[in-house]
């Protein structure tokens, strides 16, 4: 399994009137996490970009737990649970600055060719940098 951890602090203008992080604010959050991430495994979505390979969203599912308050420190913690074939699910978890989880989700993102649009696997290059998470030792 991979773990990436990503900090991000509530700006104003992701708060509602209440100055509770909006709903809809959430999956900028779990994008954020994911780019670190990739970025982190040393590839950016840029360069899969630039090797007309795109990763739309396909599917995503966010549970509230708690508020989220303007300037918090936010930790996101992403995990990728399984090795990418045709697609690939980021599981997110975001805790405030208490360290109580107050939001967590998933989202799944198809491999797609730029050219045609059409499904395709995981890059080879991608699929290389998650294989030591994926290791078992006995």
């Amino acid at each position: 399994m991979f773990e990436h951890i990503s900090h991000i602090r509530v700006r104003y203008g992701e708060t509602d009137q209440m100055g509770y992080v909006y709903y809809g604010n959430y999956s900028l959050y779990y994008e954020q996490g994911r780019t670190d991430a990739i970025k982190a495994l040393g590839i950016s979505y840029k360069s899969l970009e630039e090797q007309g390979i795109m990763m739309p969203v396909a599917d995503l599912k966010v549970r509230y737990k708690g508020p989220a308050k303007y300037d918090e420190l936010l930790k996101i913690v992403s995990h990728v649970r399984e090795m990418p074939s045709r697609s690939m699910v980021f599981n997110t978890a975001i805790y405030n600055e208490a360290g109580k989880l107050i939001n967590e989700g998933e989202t799944r993102l198809l491999f797609v060719k730029a050219d045609t649009r059409k499904p395709c696997s995981a890059p080879a290059q991608l699929i290389a940098a998650l294989e030591p998470y994926f290791k078992f030792t006995v």
